[in-house]
């Protein structure tokens, strides 16, 4: 079974531990690291990514409760210290994001409401001040989203 499956299956909701999350999220990271995002950078490609270092901090630091230092020490041997140039956070209240999901979602979609207001002040706390992370106001619409990405990467 893949680490995706994983996971995501609902299955393991009750019996996945945050470390053991944790753990796969930086075993998959590792290997993602390793295969595309590292050679795709020495071959000059530029790299765009849905998830990366701040996700972990986020989900399985403010989200689950485990220790932040221990989720940087981990992310920078899985990621060989490679920090993203830039990062988009999509901000929006919760209740607008759950309100756009369709169906019972996957186990961490399933996340209960306090889950996820602890994950979003984990991301805007992680990214106050920090340069090289844009906020972009996730009430918009996506073409309203898109055009201020194009600006702030001057396209």
């Amino acid at each position: 079974m893949s680490i995706r499956r994983i996971l995501l299956s609902p299955n393991y909701r009750e019996t996945l531990t945050p470390l053991s999350e944790l753990l796969l999220f930086m075993t998959s990271r590792a290997q993602h690291v390793r295969e595309v995002l590292l050679p795709s950078l020495e071959a000059g490609k530029t790299v765009v990514s849905s998830r990366y270092r701040l996700s972990s901090l986020a989900y399985q630091g403010y989200g689950r409760g485990l220790d932040l230092d221990l989720i940087r020490r981990l992310n920078d041997d899985s990621t060989r210290g490679r920090q993203a140039d830039v990062t988009f956070l999509i901000d929006a209240p919760v209740a607008i994001v759950l309100g756009r999901k369709r169906g019972r979602g996957d186990r961490i979609e399933a996340e209960t409401i306090d889950f996820y207001e602890r994950v979003r002040h984990g991301f805007l706390e992680l990214t106050d001040g920090d340069p090289r992370v844009h906020r972009l106001d996730g009430t918009l619409p996506v073409e309203a989203m898109a055009d201020d990405v194009a600006h702030r990467l001057s396209l």
